[in-house]
Formats: C-alpha cells, sequence, structure tokens
C-alpha cells in the first residue's frame, strides 16, 4: 500500500503535540484536545506500521 501514510501522520502528530505546548498556557481544554489527537495520530502511525 502507500508507505508514505506513516510518515505523514507522524508529520502531523509532531505539529498536533507543538500546538499542544504553545497553548497550554491560553487554553488548557484545547490543549489536551491537540494533545489527545496527536496521540490519536501517531497510534495510527504505528498501527498502520504493523
Amino acid at each position: 500500500m502507500q508507505t508514505w501514510l506513516p510518515l505523514v501522520l507522524f508529520a502531523v502528530a509532531g505539529f498536533l503535540a507543538g500546538g499542544a505546548y504553545s497553548v497550554w498556557k491560553k487554553s488548557r481544554p484545547l490543549s489536551v484536545a491537540l494533545g489527545v489527537t496527536a496521540l490519536l495520530a501517531a497510534g495510527a502511525a504505528i498501527a498502520w506500521l504493523y
């Protein structure tokens, strides 16, 4: 199948994790939501590899 999809998902996860870190002091609920979506993207990338 497509071998570039996990790389894209890891990049999205990193982008979301950085957003969660930068928003932490301004809006904690948004930061938590971004962190959860980052974990989901990373988990999807790992699941796709296996």
